[in-house]
């Protein structure tokens, strides 16, 4: 497995100002990082973004870094036309090939929107969901793109879930970004979703969470609330209560040898959090 990192692990920095996506490049390589995701693409005012996954792509090949993911958002279910949604999906998949990426993740749903949203089980969803990650899979394909979906967003979360709608799809090119510690968010055990997943995996991402109970108080900012009511804060990988050494040997087990990707989250100064999480994450590759 080689590390790669997020450039939403630098959101602080970059929504700051103190840097951008196309400096972060050059402070992940010194990081020590082997490659970079990029989540979204946040172009200087008056530079298309077409324009501006080339610069990026240039930045990562002059400073010798990989380019190992694109991540961006979607809404395959409430969308106002699935048609609309899919075609631009594959903007975005034109977007990946500029940049270089082998792969592509985009969200499938946050779940049925409005007051009618409690009733509605995910098998109602998965025909829309199937469809619309089908097209968009296809499309990619023929760049050279992998697609996938993510452990991610609550209601297209939990492994039982992703598991339907990537079999559903049933295409080589389509399967999941596996975030080991996202399974948290709804109470799931990693490991055990992990080792599910694991055979599907396209790109991993490595993200910690330190867990308190709901039966506790609320431990105050920085925690969110998960789906079954305990309480999450964003760890520096290997601080947190996430089975990372277990989840990664369960990895590579199965036979997945591409980029683990950190998504920093914690409170600490992103610099400090991400270069320690890198030193721990190294060393956990090594150790299995």
């Amino acid at each position: 497995m080689k590390t790669s990192v997020s450039t939403y692990s630098f959101s602080k920095l970059i929504k700051s100002g103190e840097f951008t996506q196309l400096s972060v490049i050059r402070l992940a390589k010194n990081m020590g990082f082997d490659g970079i995701e990029f989540t979204n693409l946040e172009p200087p005012k008056g530079v298309e973004p077409k324009e501006y996954a080339l610069e990026l792509r240039e930045e990562c090949a002059k400073n010798k870094i990989d380019v190992v993911n694109y991540t961006i958002g979607a809404e395959l279910l409430n969308a106002e036309s699935l048609d609309k949604e899919v075609e631009r999906l594959y903007e975005q998949a034109d977007i990946a090939a500029l940049l270089g990426a082998k792969g592509m993740r985009h969200d499938a749903t946050r779940g049925f929107a409005g007051a009618d949203r409690s009733y509605k089980s995910f098998e109602q969803a998965l025909r829309p969901l199937v469809e619309g990650c089908r097209r968009v899979t296809e499309y990619a394909s023929g760049k050279g793109i992998k697609t996938m979906i993510e452990n991610h967003g609550f209601f297209c979360q939990d492994s039982e879930r992703v598991e339907k709608l990537v079999t559903q799809v049933g295409k080589e090119s389509f399967g999941v970004l596996i975030d080991i510690g996202n399974f948290l968010c709804v109470d799931e055990s990693p490991a055990i979703a992990v080792g599910r997943l694991a055979s599907f995996a396209k790109h991993v991402h490595v993200k910690d969470f330190h867990i308190k109970s709901g039966n506790e108080s609320n431990p105050g900012e920085g925690f969110f609330v998960t789906r079954g009511g305990n309480y999450l804060r964003g760890a520096i990988v290997g601080h947190g209560n996430v089975p990372v050494k277990q989840c990664l040997s369960i990895l590579k087990k199965s036979g997945y040898d591409g980029f683990v990707s950190i998504e920093f989250e914690g409170m600490e100064a992103p610099c400090l959090g991400i270069e320690i999480g890198l030193k721990n994450l190294q060393r956990l590759i090594i150790e299995i």
